[in-house]
């Protein structure tokens, strides 16, 4: 299918990639919701899984350091061999995408299990801390080659529609992430279990979401074929050398378009705020709704499967809020992009007055419009000012306004969270002020374009 619009296009198009028809759009980031599943897995549960194991809620923080220093340190080297990398039958990205798929479902399914070894509470800790690390890593490596396909193979013109598509599957996995533990406690999965083990719902959850994530990320690798480097080069009017050519990582920094940097103050103050939300949300909806913050009560879990079905509301908000932006004109981006994190910023800001847990789901509504936002136009705005040199390596570094954002809050948190009387409700209403400077800050974005 991709081989016959080629044909079409070159002959009238010059060095222009191709308009693609939009179920190419669609298979090229099919796998992506499974890849999000893992993900949203993994964030919506992660402080429910470590409190429940032993975490001290004032070291919290440390555990959310880990995953973002692997994406800091992954996501650019898969940018920069995959770039040089070609394999006949599978192309450039896509090797990267089924090495991380098949590592992260089996790190996938030992996860939840930390607390089940029959170790120390210590072992348990530091067991989930390492099992984490490696699902990162895997997880970063799988998913890095869909957003880098987009660039490599979408026009200008389509490029908006593309990652709003690939926000729409990746919220779309987002909320089948969020509701299992719910679905399962609700047909009779138990929802508690004994101090320091994980409850089965949360377990089982952990192995759907790895069977999805294979089979999703296997219908990209069968049906998708990536250009060849003749035919790349030629779409983006480079030299098919370009991509073999020794460029340090500094040195690509130094020469990047402004608006990866602007783009990038945007990011440092969004991401901020939603590794608090990560952090502390559980444990800030436990507080303020069911007036516990003793994670082995029944109540805790009570409010840490709420937190999923919370966390399901924020992505059908974002799923149904990407379909909107796909319809946002070039010339409105801008506007839409900081109307949307404002719109995050006070869902963020409310949860810490609201004590009601039906309420919560406005909240977690207007969370969701900011986050379908920042999965789509960042990436929209940076690829357009991009060559088609080093594209994937660019990519890969430009993660670095997402994690680098993650580890100072982490960080900060060691200080922030006792100063602000260790109350995790406070420290989503941070999030919130985070997320309105974030949308103020959109407006230093200057787009630009490599074509023109």
């Amino acid at each position: 299918m991709i081989q016959e619009q080629e044909q079409t296009n070159n002959t009238t198009t010059g060095h222009r990639l191709p308009n693609l028809p939009i179920s190419t759009i669609w298979l090229i980031s099919f796998g992506f919701l499974g890849v999000q599943m893992a993900f949203s897995l993994q964030s919506s549960n992660m402080g429910r899984i470590f409190q429940t194991i032993g975490a001290d809620p004032h070291t919290l923080g440390f555990f959310f350091i880990l995953p973002p220093l692997a994406g800091l340190i992954v996501q650019p080297l898969v940018g920069y061999f995959s770039d040089r990398t070609w394999m006949p039958r599978l192309g450039r990205r896509i090797p990267y995408l089924l090495v991380g798929a098949i590592v992260a479902v089996i790190v996938m399914c030992l996860l939840p299990n930390a607390g089940s070894f029959g170790f120390s509470s210590m072992a348990a800790l530091t067991f989930g801390a390492i099992t984490i690390l490696f699902m990162d890593v895997s997880s970063n490596v799988a998913m890095q080659p869909f957003k880098m396909m987009v660039g490599d193979m979408v026009n200008e013109e389509q490029k908006g529609f593309a990652y709003s598509i690939q926000s729409f599957l990746s919220n779309s996995g987002a909320v089948l992430a969020s509701v299992f533990p719910f679905v399962l406690t609700m047909i009779g999965i138990s929802n508690s279990a004994p101090k320091g083990v994980v409850p089965q719902s949360v377990v089982i959850s952990f192995y759907v979401g790895a069977v999805v994530l294979i089979l999703c990320s296997l219908f990209t690798v069968f049906k998708v074929k990536e250009y060849t480097p003749a035919e790349y080069a030629a779409y983006h009017g480079i030299k098919e050398e370009d991509n073999k050519e020794k460029v340090g990582f500094f040195t690509l920094l130094r020469t990047a378009p402004k608006v990866f940097w602007t783009i990038s103050l945007v990011q440092l103050f969004c991401w901020m705020g939603f590794q608090y939300l990560w952090t502390y949300g559980t444990g800030a909806v436990a507080e303020n709704v069911w007036n516990t913050v003793e994670p082995s009560s029944a109540e805790y879990q009570a409010a840490g499967n709420w937190f999923g079905i919370l966390s399901a509301v924020q992505s059908v908000a974002a799923v149904l809020w990407s379909l909107v932006l796909t319809r946002v004109p070039n010339d409105k981006r801008k506007p839409a992009y900081a109307f949307s994190l404002l719109l995050g910023g006070v869902g963020f800001g409310s949860v810490f007055f609201v004590h009601h847990q039906g309420l919560l789901l406005i909240s977690f509504t207007l969370i969701g419009i900011a986050w379908a936002a920042m999965m789509t136009f960042p990436f929209t705005m940076l690829t357009n000012a991009l060559s088609g040199k080093n594209m994937g390596t660019y990519l890969g570094l430009f993660n670095g306004s997402i994690c680098l954002p993650q580890i100072i809050a982490s960080f900060l948190s060691f200080a922030l969270f006792p100063a602000l009387g260790s109350s995790m409700p406070t420290m989503i209403l941070v999030s919130g002020i985070l997320l309105a400077v974030g949308s103020l800050s959109v407006f230093v974005i200057k787009e630009t374009s490599a074509h023109h």
